[in-house]
């Protein structure tokens, strides 16, 4: 068995199929089909049923799961124990993120991160679920979330790092009032571009209630990213992190800021015990930026 086999297959599982593995990959179908070919006739048994173009894992390949993902991270683990001639990590660190997130403060953080270690690669991918993150972290996926608060993660150490204003953003062209921050009270009547269910829509959801504003969903989008474009297309409004909220109203979106403002804090969550040098050395840097 050969360690390119194994992150072949996570990438198959992980992405729902040989195309969308290979894309993510850089490689050719192929190249990771004959790979996965090679790893079930190592291993004596099939790890896919092979259904149509599809790709499902058989009870052999869902108990190889974990296994394969703990030698994944093994090995980046080993690397992460080793510094530069500086006495600086290197390695490779993995991060998750909520959407929210990614713009303000994970990639100012990230920009610092690699100025100070430029030997250390980060692997950044979004949280869907923020109720995953402790599952996230356990199964070895990542070192570190970055994820809206507050979350349970057990036997996991959560840091609050900062809060985030929430915003109104319309369509372009919409008649909203003037009045900035608009109370609730003054919300129009506009459908809204939401998520499925997440802290931050809870927080939200709570606060339209308390204004006793009734909304009726437009839309409800599987991937944050695609919130946005469905409101510049005129499908709804919606409510964003401010970060987000300000590159909407750069695109030509109709923003407000909230009266009362609607908040949600931010922070990390991290196992102590597993962390690595890298891992540890951006922690610092976060808390650094509070």
């Amino acid at each position: 068995m050969e360690l390119h086999q194994v992150e072949y297959f996570l990438a198959v599982v992980d992405h729902k199929g040989i195309n969308a593995a290979a894309s993510v990959l850089g490689l050719a179908q192929p190249t990771v089909s004959q790979a996965i070919r090679g790893l079930e006739r190592e291993l004596g048994v099939d790890l896919f049923h092979r259904i149509g173009r599809g790709m499902v894992l058989t009870s052999a390949g869902q108990a190889f799961v974990g296994p394969a993902r703990q030698v994944l991270r093994d090995v980046v683990a080993a690397e992460g124990v080793l510094v530069d001639s500086d006495g600086l990590p290197r390695g490779r660190l993995d991060i998750q993120v909520a959407a929210p997130l990614a713009v303000h403060p994970v990639a100012q953080l990230v920009g610092r991160f690699r100025k100070h270690y430029p030997n250390v690669s980060l692997r950044l991918a979004e949280l869907r679920d923020e109720e995953a993150g402790a599952a996230l972290i356990r199964e070895g996926h990542c070192e570190i979330v970055f994820t809206n608060l507050p979350v349970a993660g057990p036997d996991l150490a959560v840091e609050e790092l900062g809060t985030h204003d929430y915003w109104l953003v319309f369509p372009p062209g919409t008649d909203v009032p003037a009045q900035d921050p608009l109370p609730l009270t003054e919300l129009p009547d506009l459908p809204l571009v939401i998520v499925p269910k997440s802290t931050g829509r809870t927080v939200i959801e709570r606060a339209l209630s308390a204004a006793r504003k009734r909304t009726t969903p437009s839309a409800i989008v599987q991937h944050r990213e695609s919130m946005l474009p469905f409101v510049l297309a005129g499908v709804g409004g919606t409510v964003l992190a401010r970060p987000m909220a300000e590159q909407a109203a750069a695109r030509g979106a109709v923003v407000r800021a909230i009266d009362p403002p609607i908040s949600l804090a931010y922070g990390v969550l991290y196992d102590p015990a597993v962390l690595s040098p890298a891992g540890r050395a951006f922690l610092h840097l976060a808390r650094s930026a509070r």
